[in-house]
């Protein structure tokens, strides 16, 4: 399992992405999720996968097979819109799908996988889609400006609560690594490293990237202080008035 987070704010695009495959007591396994696709000044993609790992590599890989070999066919690389990109990871989806599911079930894998995919195109304002499984495709609005992937259950609240179209892109972030600090803590299946990419709009290029291990500083202190933060709360809730025999 594994959990993505994409936004798509006022000021640009966050991505947020975890690397557990495998959640085995004595076997962890990490792959990053997160692939960026460009051109500097003409357009930046970025992808979040989740779901079968060698379905989704497969799509990714054979776009990329297809744009070095194949360069006037329709790609990432020359998609005139991100309505195309999102079309072209569907139809790729199925393409893969078509091939190697009929195998995959006989065998009792789960052969279904999705993509958050999102970036800006010259020309065109940043936008952020969630491609399914069979190849259809949905795309973020101003009243839910984001889009989760994989173990989704224990992050959404805070998102929910907190992530707006004008939200500030830092706040923005540290929102989504409180809500997948949340989703490891109730988890095991979902674990660093973590990828974290923040695209500024009509930035083009240049995004800010990071990787934070489970040792990496700022995500500790960010832990401890969410959850120090998550007690004082709760505390200074007043007490349910039918209570009052249960306290002191």
């Amino acid at each position: 399992m594994t959990y993505c987070i994409g936004m798509n704010l006022d000021d640009g695009l966050v991505f947020l992405s975890d690397s557990r495959t495998n959640a085995g007591v004595d076997d962890l396994r990490s792959a990053g999720k997160m692939r960026t696709f460009g051109a500097e000044g003409e357009r930046l993609l970025v992808t979040l996968s989740s779901g079968n790992l060698s379905l989704t590599q497969n799509v990714l890989n054979l776009l990329e097979q297809r744009a070095r070999h194949e360069p006037d066919r329709p790609g990432l690389h020359n998609a005139p819109s991100m309505v195309d990109v999102a079309q072209l990871l569907g139809d790729c989806m199925r393409e893969v799908r078509g091939r190697d599911e009929a195998y995959l079930r006989a065998r009792d894998i789960d052969p279904t996988g999705s993509f958050i995919v999102g970036g800006q195109i010259r020309g065109e304002a940043p936008r952020l889609f969630l491609v399914y499984s069979e190849g259809n495709y949905i795309e973020s609005t101003r009243e839910t400006p984001y889009f989760q992937t994989g173990e989704t259950r224990f992050g959404k609240p805070i998102i929910d609560r907190v992530v707006v179209p004008a939200t500030p892109l830092h706040e923005a972030s540290k929102c989504a690594l409180v809500s997948m600090d949340s989703t490891m803590r109730s988890n095991l299946s979902v674990g660093p490293p973590l990828d974290l990419l923040v695209y500024r709009r009509d930035s083009l290029g240049s995004p800010i990237q990071h990787r934070l291990e489970d040792t990496d500083p700022y995500l500790l202190t960010l832990q401890r202080q969410w959850n120090d933060a998550l007690r004082i709360a709760l505390n200074a809730l007043p007490p349910a008035p039918w209570m009052d025999d249960c306290s002191g």
